[in-house]
C-alpha cells in the first residue's frame, strides 16, 4: 500500500487508528474562544472532526499522506516584506507575495485523481465490505493530529505539521477505512527552545507555542476573511496578497526537506512576483483567466483586489495613484473601501517625505 502510494507521486504515507485525536479538547477550547474568525465551517462540523466515527461508521483506520511542494530555495527568492520593513517599506518593484503552496495549479485537482486510485486500491485490498473515504485538505477531520499520530511528522507551535523529511512545506491528504491496518509509531515534537516561527509572524498571530490566533494571520485575512481587513492589521500584511509563509520559511527543520517532484511538475511560474498594477486592472472575466486551475479562484475577484489595494497603500508610491483611483470607481464596495485607504495612505506617505526633503 505505501509502495502504490509512492508510485503515485506521493511522498510519505503511514497509518493510524481511527479513534478521536488526543487534542479533541484543545480544538473545542480553540473554537469556544472564537480564534477560528469567521470560519464558520469549522464550527459547524466540529463534532465530525473530533471523531473520525462520525465521517465514516465502522472506520478502523486512517491512512495519512504527505505531498512535499519544497523547491530549491533559489527558486523562491520572492521579495516581501519582514515585520520592520512594513514599518517603511522601501521595495524596489509593486510586485506582490503569493504564498507558495498557491503558486501551483490547485493541489485538489492534483492530489484528488491520485487519491482517488489509492482509495480503490485500499478497498480492493480489503475485499468485499471494505469502505473508504479520501480527502484533501476538504474533509472533517484533524487532520495535522492524526498525521502526527501516524508519525508523518510532528505539530510545530506555528501549529503546521513538520516532517523530518519534507520539512512544513507539505499538503496533507487523508483516506480513512473500514480496513484494519497496522498502525505506525507516533512521531514526537522536536522543536526543543526553537521559536523562530513565532518571532517570524509579522501580525502576532501566534500568540504563543502551538497557539494561533487565526483572525490575526495573514492568511486567513487575505484567504478566509470575506469582509474588510481590520485597518490596524492592514500595514502589517506588506505586499503579501495571497496567504503568507513567513512561520513556514523560518522552521530549521526545512534545511533537510527533499524536493517534491510531483507538486514542481504542476508549478505556475507567473504566480512568483505578480505585478500589482495589472492584478488591479483585472475584470471579472480576467480574473478568473489568470487564475483558472489555481487555489487563488477562492478569494474571487472582489477579495483579491481587496488584498492588491491593501499591498499598494503599503508598498506604492504616487505613481500607482491612477490605478488606485481606477480602483475606487470599481462597482464592488469592498475594492472602493481598500482602495480609497491605499490612496490615502500613499498620499500620506509622499507628504511626510516631501516635508523632509
Amino acid at each position: 500500500m505505501r509502495r502504490r502510494a509512492l508510485e503515485l507521486g506521493f511522498d510519505a504515507c503511514r497509518f493510524t487508528t481511527a479513534e478521536p485525536p488526543s487534542s479533541a479538547s484543545q480544538f473545542q477550547q480553540w473554537l469556544a474562544s472564537h480564534r477560528h474568525g469567521e470560519m464558520e465551517y469549522l464550527q459547524r462540523n466540529a463534532r465530525k472532526r473530533i471523531d473520525p466515527q462520525q465521517v465514516l461508521p465502522g472506520a478502523r483506520s486512517v491512512l495519512c499522506l504527505a505531498a512535499s511542494y519544497t523547491v530549491p530555495s533559489s527558486e523562491f527568492r520572492v521579495p516581501s516584506l519582514s515585520r520592520s520593513e512594513t514599518r517603511n517599506p522601501k521595495p524596489e518593484t509593486s510586485n506582490g507575495v503569493v504564498a507558495r503552496y498557491a503558486r501551483y495549479h490547485d493541489y485538489h485537482d492534483v492530489l484528488g485523481p491520485r487519491l482517488k486510485q489509492l482509495t480503490g486500491f485500499v478497498n480492493r485490498l480489503g475485499g468485499a465490505g471494505t469502505r473508504s473515504l479520501w480527502y484533501v485538505d476538504t474533509g472533517p477531520l484533524l487532520e495535522r493530529d492524526l498525521a502526527q499520530r501516524a508519525g508523518l511528522g510532528f505539530v510545530g507551535k506555528h501549529t503546521n505539521l513538520i516532517s523530518r523529511e519534507l520539512g512544513n512545506w507539505i499538503f496533507l491528504a487523508e483516506i480513512i477505512t473500514t480496513l484494519e491496518l497496522e498502525p505506525d509509531l507516533p512521531e514526537k515534537n522536536r522543536c526543543g527552545t526553537c521559536a523562530r516561527c513565532i518571532d517570524a509572524c509579522p501580525t502576532h498571530a501566534i500568540t504563543g507555542p502551538f497557539q494561533l490566533d487565526a483572525r490575526l494571520c495573514i492568511s486567513y485575512l487575505t484567504i478566509e476573511l470575506k469582509g474588510p481587513i481590520p485597518v490596524e492589521l492592514r500595514p502589517a500584511i506588506g505586499n503579501r496578497i495571497y496567504g503568507c509563509d513567513d512561520c513556514l520559511a523560518a522552521c530549521p527543520w526545512n534545511r533537510f526537506a527533499r524536493e517534491g517532484k510531483l507538486m514542481k511538475e504542476h508549478g505556475r511560474r507567473d504566480l512568483e512576483q505578480p505585478d500589482l498594477i495589472e492584478l488591479l486592472s483585472l475584470d471579472e472575466a480576467g480574473f478568473k483567466r489568470k487564475f483558472a486551475g489555481t487555489p487563488i479562484l477562492r478569494t474571487k475577484r472582489r477579495g483579491l483586489l481587496r488584498n492588491v489595494c491593501v499591498a499598494l497603500g503599503n508598498i506604492g508610491d504616487t505613481t500607482d495613484l491612477p490605478a488606485l483611483q481606477r480602483a475606487a470607481r470599481d462597482p464592488e464596495p469592498l475594492i472602493v473601501e481598500h482602495a480609497r485607504w491605499a490612496i490615502d495612505r500613499i498620499q500620506k506617505k509622499s507628504g511626510a517625505k516631501e516635508g523632509k526633503d
